[in-house]
């Protein structure tokens, strides 16, 4: 059985949308893309990177697949990132996409989404990691798939956006794992109460 992880980079605020650029997503006015990108150091790098390791395949919503299709495969392999982002099967939620879909490795669910997801954790390789997705991780989240939480959270209160946790109901979650950054990042993985 696959583990399923959810991988944020959040505010303190727990704001998760455009973390990495600037017009990496406006919806609704937002003006402060790339607003983590001043928080990275050797421990997040580090971190990131091992959790890149473990990855067998990425699960994102229809938004996020654009931005990254739009971004990552222009990016050269030395960027050990666009390596794994370009290599591995990606399996995209959305009911407005068609096949085939543009990026290299990726594949359109069918059908019941949470159905769906069930069934690639049935199967077999390294964890499905979802990147963004805010919507994707809703449902996901409503139909107790998560197996982990692993929460980037920066030292800054943006006050508007996109949030992870939104209107869903009461959940309990333990913390598994944390660590500080030298940049003042909380990076914390928590597993659901089960």
């Amino acid at each position: 059985m696959r583990k399923l992880v959810v991988a944020e980079f959040l505010s303190l605020d727990g704001v998760m949308q455009a973390p990495g650029a600037k017009d990496e997503d406006r919806e609704g006015g937002f003006e402060y893309g790339g607003w983590q990108m001043g928080y990275n150091d050797d421990v997040s790098g580090e971190r990131i990177g091992r959790s890149m390791a473990e990855t067998g395949a990425f699960l994102l919503g229809r938004k996020t697949y654009e931005i990254f299709a739009a971004y990552w495969p222009t990016q050269p392999d030395d960027n050990p990132f666009a390596k794994i982002l370009n290599g591995l099967p990606k399996y995209v939620a959305s009911t407005t996409l068609s096949e085939p879909l543009a990026w290299k490795s990726s594949t359109l669910l069918q059908g019941d989404v949470a159905e769906a997801v069930a069934e690639l954790k049935r199967g077999e390789g390294g964890n499905i990691v979802v990147l963004g997705s805010g919507g994707l991780v809703q449902t996901l989240f409503e139909n107790d798939l998560v197996d982990e939480y692993a929460l980037t959270i920066s030292p800054v209160v943006l006050g508007s956006g996109k949030r992870l946790f939104r209107a869903l109901p009461k959940k309990s979650l333990k913390l598994a794992d944390s660590v500080t950054t030298s940049t003042g990042v909380l990076m914390a993985t928590y597993v659901p109460e089960r």
